[in-house]
């Protein structure tokens, strides 16, 4: 099949223009999200150079060549700095800049510009460069897990390596024949290749854009708008995976008195107290430990494989931690906390979080009963530890 270069060419400014006024479009929408600006900006600035290309003959060659390779390589320059946009990371506009000057600079030194290998493999050097910075941004990332995360790192990781082969290719092969280069097979074959790399990277970062969103949605809907910690449905879904791999301990916390802050210091210094207390107590719980609002002032934590002793410990550490606040609008109010620890072996009827939930509850109840400020332990006799 013979490919039609000058029909390539136009084709692929058209898709490329669509896909660059898509991602400006959802951008628009979403101003947050300054990847999609810099992605969209890179498909109508690559549009442009693709065009200039295309007019090789038709305009003087400073342009079609000399300023087409520039602005493809801020095409790609910008498609790097949507990848460390996305990922939240500095835009190096120094380093965007860098590849384009570097190339004009070159244009400048008649035995450069006038060896058509040397200016391949310049070219293709800085365009590879970009490619593979972006496809490495994306694969180490320290963010959220996203599907299309992965494909999208190693289509631009082809696509870099795709370009490099350009420069052994140059140096081994013939020099292509002169003429129109529209009317030249390499030109179609590039075109056609802009085209598949074009439409794929879009998808994928239209999906990446997507699955961010996605992602964002679930966590505000799982946090505590408040206290930034997870809410009680977030918190029992992850307590249902947790008591799914064995056993665990629960600890209910209940702020002693709090009713009686909002109703003398107002409700303002009541919520500085339910964020104190959620500081102070990520600070003395274990990393990684599920911790949630199950509503008002009454918290709980899940600690995976803890046994009783070890979780009456914690949660006296935490007790403690609380006594010792002193929050910023009331120096003199002090803060306790009373606790109920429940236990879970997996095999005796308690795998269950709500089913946990009420043993660790009537602890807390005893905990309260039996002068506050305090923990207690469910089990035989409902043991008070401090």
């Amino acid at each position: 099949m013979k490919l039609d270069a000058p029909t390539l060419v136009t084709v692929t400014v058209f898709v490329m223009v669509v896909m660059g006024a898509l991602y400006l479009l959802s951008w628009s929408q979403a101003r947050q999200t300054r990847a999609l600006g810099f992605l969209g900006a890179a498909q109508v600035v690559g549009a442009a150079a693709i065009t200039l290309f295309g007019l090789r003959d038709v305009i003087p060659d400073w342009l079609s060549i000399g300023l087409a390779n520039a602005v493809m390589l801020v095409a790609f320059g910008l498609m790097w700095c949507g990848a460390r946009s996305f990922e939240g990371r500095r835009i190096p506009f120094a380093w965007l800049a860098a590849g384009p000057l570097l190339w004009l600079a070159a244009c400048l030194v008649p035995p450069f510009y006038a060896s058509l290998g040397a200016r391949v493999i310049l070219s293709s050097a800085v365009a590879g460069l970009y490619c593979t910075l972006a496809a490495r941004t994306l694969w180490h990332h320290g963010g959220d897990r996203l599907p299309s995360r992965t494909p999208a790192a190693i289509l631009l990781a082809s696509e870099g390596l795709l370009i490099w082969a350009r420069i052994p290719a140059t140096l081994v092969l013939p020099v292509p024949p002169t003429g129109t280069p529209v009317q030249t097979g390499w030109v179609a074959a590039l075109c056609f290749v802009a085209l598949l790399y074009t439409v794929a990277v879009s998808v994928l970062f239209m999906a990446l854009a997507k699955e961010r969103l996605e992602a964002e949605q679930r966590r505000v809907a799982g946090t505590d708008p408040l206290t930034g910690i997870a809410n009680r449905r977030a918190l029992a879904a992850e307590a249902r995976v947790v008591l799914g791999h064995g056993p665990a301990a629960l600890l209910l916390f209940d702020l002693d008195h709090f009713k009686r802050v909002n109703d003398t210091f107002g409700h303002a210094v009541g919520d500085a107290v339910l964020v104190g207390f959620c500081a102070a107590a990520r600070r003395v719980l274990p990393a990684g430990t599920a911790f949630g609002r199950l509503g008002g002032e009454e918290f709980a934590c899940l600690l995976p494989g803890a046994d009783a002793a070890g979780a009456a410990s914690i949660a006296e550490s935490v007790r403690l931690a609380v006594a010792a606040m002193r929050p910023d609008r009331a120096p003199g109010l002090v803060v306790t906390v009373s606790v109920g620890v429940a236990r879970s072996s997996g095999t005796d009827g308690t795998g269950d979080f709500e089913a946990l939930l009420g043993l660790a509850d009537r602890a807390l109840y005893q905990a309260k009963a039996q002068g506050r400020d305090r923990v207690v332990l469910a089990g035989p006799g409902l043991r008070q530890v401090a």
